[in-house]
């Protein structure tokens, strides 16, 4: 989808890295590393993002650093879009399913557009090394996307103990699940 919004590969790269850590800034080289782009490519898109406002930059230490402008007249919008259109890209969710027996599948963090502990909570029988991988190779967020995987009998233990970082996931109202084999155990323990 945002292909189709926008032609460059590279500025898409570039956008969700600044829009989803608005908070951090980056030198080119840099860029290039994270992002697997060319250095021309990334130069360019970075001059155009700049020209429109999006992103200023300043330097230190002889390197040109960029980072967003948050005050950019249509960052919260933009921020938006890209989230939602994270969020439409059921092909991840459709992987992870695939990788085994999944009980639960929660997104939080990146996802939701929050910072938060965790991005993904997997709960059932996965290979954990192949959702490390699948992640790695899917991580168009510009960050490495932190997930936790657990058992479903460690996880129905965690609830009834009334897990903090259980608990603290449920009772976000951002937190999305898309895949819920668990509603009767849950149903049992109230937060």
């Amino acid at each position: 989808m945002l292909k189709a919004l926008f032609s460059s590969k590279a500025r898409i790269k570039l956008l969700t890295t600044f829009l989803l850590n608005p908070d951090e800034e980056y030198f080119i080289r840099e860029l290039t590393r994270k992002l697997d782009e060319q250095i021309n490519s990334i130069r360019r898109e970075l001059d155009n993002l700049k020209k429109i406002g999006l992103l200023k930059s300043r330097s230190k230490n002889r390197k040109k650093y960029y980072y967003t402008n948050k005050d950019f007249l249509i960052f919260n919008e933009l921020r938006d879009i890209l989230l939602k259109a994270m969020n439409n890209d059921t092909d991840l969710i459709k992987k992870i399913g695939k990788m085994g027996d999944v009980d639960l599948l929660l997104l939080s963090g990146i996802f939701v557009g929050e910072n938060s502990a965790i991005d993904l909570l997997v709960v059932g029988d996965i290979d954990k090394d192949e959702l490390q991988k699948l992640l790695s190779e899917s991580s168009k967020m510009g960050k490495d996307l932190k997930f936790t995987s657990m058992t479903k009998r460690d996880f129905l233990y965690r609830l009834e103990c009334k897990d903090k970082f259980i608990r603290d996931l449920f009772l976000d109202d951002k937190t999305i699940v898309t895949v819920n084999r668990l509603k009767k155990e849950l149903e049992k323990i109230r937060y």
